[in-house]
């Protein structure tokens, strides 16, 4: 049989086996002991499901160092749910693929996933965002395609992936007590004690969640999110534009620079009134929004210049939840689970 030891993979995994023929049985072997669980220096397949598109790496135990990221954006829509859905499951097994060339024991898989979600099962709950995943059974579909027994497929939150990466390895590393912000199309939150995730206690938002909590006269996402400077730019103006866009135009269009300086101050205004109680020494910022915290990171700052905590933009970036969900899969294959208390629905935007 023609073709690399990768292309027999997307053969394999993509569900097209019978098109091999008997000539490819030792490559498909082969193949199988890539995803195979290695010893103790395992690595991993990591995902992060974004905003509009899905990367993956390889996750190496040890020092979470990442394999080269590969990235795709979301299958078009097909014309049924189930092929659609079935096309999603396509472009991960085939991105995950791409990202093990070169690595051998990758052990299982764990996914970064928004919400909302049930994350024990592995069974998207949303509906507002990729629709077509709705109540798909995730795990099975994925550990067949790849050979693994089903738990060494894994979901976690994103928000919550987003902040482990940053202790790992990134803004948050060293912080007792931690928060983690990823602003996008929404607003994702995730608090951390002594490295651990938690999701209550004292000065911690019911699951940690605080995109619906109360704010000014609606709630924090709709005043904190990509949305939000969209309308502000629009009512000032007249005109839809892209947040990008605005942050590209920013020093040369009055109102787009004062787009992101409410943004800044209504994100800190939010946070005073969501986070104190929970007495953080780092926040850090994440998600696509905080690629342009030069424009409005200063005006949030100003809002907390008397609390002792520091405000932080993400180190790692995009790669934040990716590094996350290889902390998640490591500290839970070495007995301690980083979520102190778990909820199986989470709430996050990008």
């Amino acid at each position: 049989m023609g073709g690399s030891l990768i292309d027999v993979a997307r053969f394999v995994l993509l569900g097209h086996i019978k098109t091999l023929g008997a000539c490819a049985v030792h490559e498909i072997a082969t193949i199988r002991e890539v995803f195979m669980i290695a010893g103790p220096g395992e690595s991993i397949l990591v995902f992060d499901v974004g905003g509009s598109h899905v990367s993956a790496a390889v996750c190496q135990g040890g020092d979470y160092r990442l394999g080269p990221v590969v990235s795709a954006p979301y299958p078009a829509e097909q014309s049924s749910q189930e092929q659609t859905s079935q096309a999603f499951v396509d472009l991960l097994c085939r991105i995950g693929i791409e990202a093990c060339t070169g690595f051998n024991g990758i052990g299982g898989a764990e996914l970064a996933f928004p919400g909302p979600f049930d994350f024990q099962a592995g069974v998207s709950l949303m509906k507002h965002k990729l629709p077509y995943l709705y109540g798909v059974k995730l795990r099975p579909e994925l550990a067949g395609r790849f050979g693994w027994q089903p738990d060494k497929v894994r979901f976690l939150n994103d928000a919550n992936a987003f902040l482990l990466g940053e202790i790992g390895g990134g803004a948050a590393r060293g912080a007792r007590r931690a928060v983690g912000i990823t602003l996008g199309t929404g607003i994702g939150s995730a608090f951390a004690v002594d490295g651990d995730l938690v999701t209550e206690g004292a000065g911690v938002p019911h699951d940690g969640e605080i995109w619906n909590l109360a704010f000014r006269d609606s709630t924090v996402e709709e005043l904190v999110s990509s949305r939000a400077i969209r309308r502000y730019y629009e009512e000032r103006t007249g005109k839809t534009r892209e947040v990008a866009e605005l942050a590209a135009d920013a020093a040369s269009d009055p109102a787009a620079s004062e787009a992101f300086v409410v943004f800044g101050q209504r994100l800190g205004e939010a946070l005073r009134q969501t986070i104190v109680g929970f007495s953080p020494e780092v926040v850090v910022l994440g998600g696509g929004i905080s690629r342009s915290a030069h424009l409005f990171l200063p005006a949030a700052q100003q809002q907390l210049k008397d609390l002792k905590l520091q405000l932080l933009v993400s180190k790692l970036l995009d790669q934040a939840p990716l590094v996350g969900a290889g902390v998640a899969w490591f500290r839970q294959s070495n007995g301690s689970h980083p979520l102190a208390a778990e909820s199986a629905m989470h709430s996050v935007a990008e």
